[in-house]
């Protein structure tokens, strides 16, 4: 599968938004988890300008502040973002945080349902939101001179949402839809959903990001209420904004509009570690489909922007974001040249698509994945070597000089292109705040990335890839298998929001 390097960025990740469904692992390549680096914040400027920054402020009231101009065109990019996600949920209310993203459309004392994005397309603006396992965020793009007018929608509704019962009651059957649509109609989704309840067993990132259906039947308005009055403060949430402004003046409207709004005390976190992995583990997923399918995942250290220069493990999840590039990161990568094209041990075609990818950074644990759909006649277990065979040369032989500079050189490419989208900048800088990372992290990580060394590479591929710590999921194709899932007959169908 060809994929450009901004096919890997993001949300993010990590990881990022429910509307990245697990299917994208294996299946759509702009959903597929993180293998080259979020792009780093850089500005572009003219020529003898000196490009601006983003700046970090805190309000009276605990809520952080950042600003990113961006003087090109008069539009600006302006994000919420609530550093709580699915993996603040508990058993039994899984999907809460994604239901309360749906809810918050649904009005405030002065507005009615749906009456929010209504107000955003008034302004000349587009709106949505989205969830992960770390966070929930809500975006607009409008013209730079609407700004202020967003702002204070966005904080009222932040600050004062509400809705009757009967409205909850319609959302969660939207919800449910976008379960099935996403999910449950699909062999691929179902089974990385089942892979990923199999590889986390104490962390919260074993439940999906919706929820599970039987959850999302049982909650109620009340369940999302409590969830909202326990996350929503201030304390734990960024107005990230990025585009035609003046600092100084949004820190103004900023302090004037969103830091009036009352803290609260946050509940404590408590820590949900994983326990150590002590041998292999395997999912046989059977369901109706036209393909088999493999994944190889295996935990991996995350980047927490500490220790760049001595602490082993931030060097190792450097190195890990490379070789998952060398593997995947371009056209032609390693896995496409060996498995898809044929150039491999034995010069066999194994593979339709194969694909690498690596979390790098999250708020919980992250994994490398390797994935690929069998070629006709070929088994799961050969597809399953083939994946192994490649980590186990890079082990043996190492990478290139010319692969490692093909992979920065693309990387650096992207940073440019990345850039006109005024969106992308706001979201990488919300991503790096949820992380508790300051907003120069792009320029560094692009730096420390550029440093990882061919050796770097090669000890990873050396050290992290055992079968101790595998967990290996099988999509099996059972044409005659009768599907338990119940989808809503396709007339009754509401429309899904995101």
């Amino acid at each position: 599968m060809k994929r450009s390097l901004l096919a890997h960025n993001a949300l993010m990740a990590a990881t990022f938004a429910l509307v990245l469904s697990p299917a994208a692992l294996a299946a759509t390549p702009s959903q597929t988890p993180l293998t080259a680096p979020p792009p780093a914040v850089v500005a572009a400027a003219s020529p003898g300008e000196e490009a601006p920054v983003a700046q970090q402020f805190t309000l009276a009231n605990g809520m952080t502040l950042i600003v990113r101009p961006d003087r090109r065109a008069p539009t600006v990019a302006h994000m919420l973002w609530v550093r709580v996600g699915s993996m603040d949920e508990v058993d039994g209310t899984s999907g809460v945080a994604h239901a309360l993203e749906h809810m918050m459309f649904k009005g405030t004392p002065d507005l009615k349902p749906g009456e929010f994005s209504r107000r955003v397309a008034a302004l000349g603006g587009r709106d949505n939101a989205f969830t992960s396992r770390d966070a929930t965020a809500y975006h607009q793009q409008v013209p730079s001179h609407q700004l202020e007018a967003m702002m204070r929608l966005e904080a009222d509704r932040f600050a004062r949402t509400q809705w009757a019962d009967e409205e909850f009651v319609r959302e969660i059957e939207v919800i449910k839809e976008e379960r099935r649509q996403r999910t449950e109609e699909s062999p691929r989704a179902r089974m990385f959903e089942a892979l990923n309840a199999m590889v986390f067993q104490a962390n919260p990132y074993r439940r999906p990001i919706v929820g599970w259906m039987s959850d999302l039947d049982a909650m109620t308005p009340d369940d999302v209420r409590e969830f909202y009055r326990r996350w929503y403060s201030p304390t734990n949430a960024a107005v990230v904004i990025a585009g035609d402004v003046d600092v100084a003046q949004v820190r103004a409207l900023a302090e004037d509009i969103y830091g009036r709004i009352p803290a609260r005390a946050l509940p404590a976190r408590k820590p949900r570690e994983e326990p150590l992995q002590v041998g292999p583990r395997k999912l046989e997923f059977r369901a109706v489909a036209d393909q088999a399918l493999v994944a190889l995942a295996w935990k991996a250290p995350r980047w927490t922007g500490e220790g760049d220069a001595g602490d082993g493990s931030q060097q190792d999840a450097l190195a890990l974001t490379v070789l998952s590039a060398v593997l995947d990161g371009y056209s032609g990568a390693r896995l496409e040249r060996a498995l898809v094209q044929g150039s491999g041990a034995g010069g066999k075609r194994v593979a339709d698509t194969a694909g690498a990818s690596y979390g790098l950074m999250g708020r919980g644990p992250q994994l490398f994945l390797l994935s690929a759909v069998p070629a006709r006649g070929v088994t799961p277990e050969m597809t399953t070597a083939a994946l192994k065979s490649e980590i186990e040369r890079i082990a043996r032989e190492g990478v290139s000089e010319a692969e490692l500079r093909r992979v920065k050189t693309q990387w650096t490419a992207s940073e440019i292109y990345k850039l006109d989208s005024v969106f992308n900048q706001a979201r990488e800088l919300g991503s790096y705040w949820i992380n508790g990372m300051p907003v120069d992290t792009g320029d560094r990580l692009m730096k420390l990335l550029q440093g990882v060394t061919a050796a770097q590479v090669q000890s990873v591929a050396q050290r992290y890839f055992s079968d101790e710590q595998l967990t290996t999921g099988v999509l099996v194709p059972e044409p005659g298998r009768r599907e338990t899932a119940t989808p809503a007959a396709a007339g009754n169908r509401p429309a899904l929001r995101h």
